[in-house]
């Protein structure tokens, strides 16, 4: 399904029109498709299960943490690819079983780490020896056996942005490929570490098959160098990095393609896949909505000024990325605007010559694609409030986070005693 289409003239999500949610929320808020991410997970999902014998789907929490989102996935039979102890336990509280969690991440600390053993999850993807050691001590003080992935570096290219860029070998990320055997020799002789699986992820936003099929065939070498020194490898974590489209020229791999190549270079070693998509799963299903404020016009250039800023969604300003913007109501797209928002930065930019209808102040437009990496990387700068989440279902819709008040930003301040 389109879950947002024109009807009558408006914007709508699902079936009910935007501007009629913007009469009760204040914008800028993110507005969300239950529909489109329960399609969009399925279809990863059954795609999986179609090319594979075992597979998990364990969403990126990272990419968005709103918890009904996390509860819509967990009922969906959805595992979390977490990042911190903060996720973990998000994901737990959201419903997810800790035997679908995987903890990834390269600056683990000891209490996240310990909070991970204590709660047995399924996997933690350790990236490098030092960590391995410092979890060997972990799970031994607690007489456990932490079940661990070893995250390798290919060192592959995925011709993608250089921020999300992670499986080249002067990224942070992982142990070189040609180490792990060593390693793993180390793992299988310790005392509190259980080597069942090995992990893998070159990036984000891929949208060519290439850089997976490279990844892929590193793993399965490694597999097979493994179990020939006698460690049972039983899951290979495939990571994530399925990209959408973002721009009217991006053309985005199908979940049926991607999951043929999985298949044909990895179901044969008899292992469970798992995977992390997030931005794949909801980027495409949710939107910000934003309100103009004015027409700035200058010599060069007409300026539509939003009320939503770079606090609220800062991909266009740190990776230079893309965001269609549309009105909410229809019209002729013969006016071109620098599309840009109120903060004290340069940055602050949307969109540059985005062609739309002639706007006014108090008219409504739509960042699309932000249902990942919007929210989630919202801050209070230049002390503006968090803005509201929207969840939609049908024609019901409600508000799964509060727009924060001033009150709500100084709950965690003080004001020192000598002042």
């Amino acid at each position: 399904m389109n879950a947002f289409h024109y009807q009558d003239g408006q914007l709508y999500v699902e079936n009910i029109a935007i501007n009629q949610i913007a009469q009760n929320i204040p914008t800028p808020f993110y507005l969300y498709s239950q529909q489109g991410i329960a399609e969009h997970f399925t279809a990863f999902d059954d795609a999986a299960k179609k090319h594979l014998k075992k597979s998990l789907t364990c969403f990126a929490i990272k990419s968005n943490a709103n918890p009904s989102i996390l509860k819509l996935l967990a009922r969906l039979g959805a595992g979390a690819d977490i990042v911190s102890g903060g996720e973990l336990l998000l994901a737990l509280k959201a419903g997810i079983p800790a035997e679908k969690i995987v903890f990834s991440g390269v600056g683990k600390t000891r209490e996240e780490l310990t909070l991970a053993v204590e709660r047995d999850i399924k996997q933690i993807n350790v990236e490098s020896e030092e960590e391995a050691l410092m979890l060997d001590e972990i799970a031994i003080s607690v007489g456990k056996k932490a079940k661990i992935a070893l995250r390798i570096n290919p060192d592959v290219d995925a011709h993608t942005h250089d921020k999300i860029t992670t499986g080249k070998k002067e990224n942070k990320f992982g142990v070189d490929w040609k180490k792990a055997r060593s390693l793993y020799r180390l793992f299988a002789t310790s005392k509190g570490l259980s080597p069942v699986g090995i992990d893998v992820h070159v990036g984000s936003q891929i949208l060519e098959i290439e850089p997976f099929v490279e990844a892929f065939m590193r793993a399965a070498e490694i597999v097979r160098l493994l179990r020939a020194d006698g460690i049972d490898i039983s899951t290979i974590d495939v990571g994530g990095g399925l990209g959408v489209a973002y721009t009217p020229e991006d053309v985005a791999l199908s979940a049926q393609t991607y999951m043929s190549a999985v298949g044909k270079i990895l179901a044969d070693l008899d292992c469970e896949i798992v995977f992390e998509p997030g931005r794949f799963l909801v980027a495409s299903s949710g939107v910000l909505v934003s309100k103009v404020v004015r027409i700035k016009q200058t010599e060069l250039k007409s300026f539509l000024v939003l009320d939503a800023g770079m606090n609220d969604l800062i991909r266009p300003a740190i990776y230079d990325a893309y965001h269609g913007i549309i009105s909410v109501k229809e019209g002729k797209n013969d006016h071109t605007y620098d599309v840009v928002g109120p903060i004290c930065e340069s940055s602050d930019v949307f969109g540059k010559d985005r062609l739309l209808p002639a706007m006014k102040e108090g008219d409504l437009v739509v960042l699309q694609t932000a249902g990942a990496y919007g929210s989630a990387m919202g801050s209070n700068y230049n002390f503006r409030p968090l803005c509201a989440e929207v969840l939609v279902n049908n024609d019901q819709y409600a508000v799964v986070r509060n727009r924060q008040s001033f009150e709500d930003m100084l709950t965690l301040t003080s004001v020192a005693p000598w002042l």
